[in-house]
């Protein structure tokens, strides 16, 4: 049954930068962060980060956005305010050296 779903979803994703089903490898460092916002073919997350200043000798927290590119098998999965895994890998465009590889959280408001 586990190979007739993989079969599917290679027929779904015809993107060539998959990390899946294309032809691109994944190296480098990972971050994990929340959607901020969603294109067609790219998210953006958002992750909290904390700095040393030494001036003051205390932490200042600071975000930080990247741009990652959003496999067309996993549009449909990943939504905005969702808590996703990316991963490094070749420069795909100017601004887009991430590949979202999987989600970890929904979320979604309670209600």
């Amino acid at each position: 049954m586990a190979e007739k779903t993989k079969q599917e979803n290679k027929v779904e994703c015809n993107d060539k930068c998959c990390p899946f089903h294309g032809q691109i490898s994944l190296r480098g460092r990972s971050f994990k962060g929340t959607v901020i916002k969603k294109f067609p073919k790219r998210v953006v997350i958002e992750f909290d980060r904390t700095v040393y200043v030494k001036k003051y000798e205390r932490y200042a927290k600071r975000k930080t956005k990247l741009h990652a590119r959003l496999p067309d098998c996993m549009f449909n999965e990943i939504n905005i305010g969702d808590y996703i895994e990316i991963t490094e890998c070749r420069p795909i465009s100017k601004i887009i050296h991430f590949i979202a590889v999987k989600k970890i959280n929904t979320g979604g408001k309670e209600e």
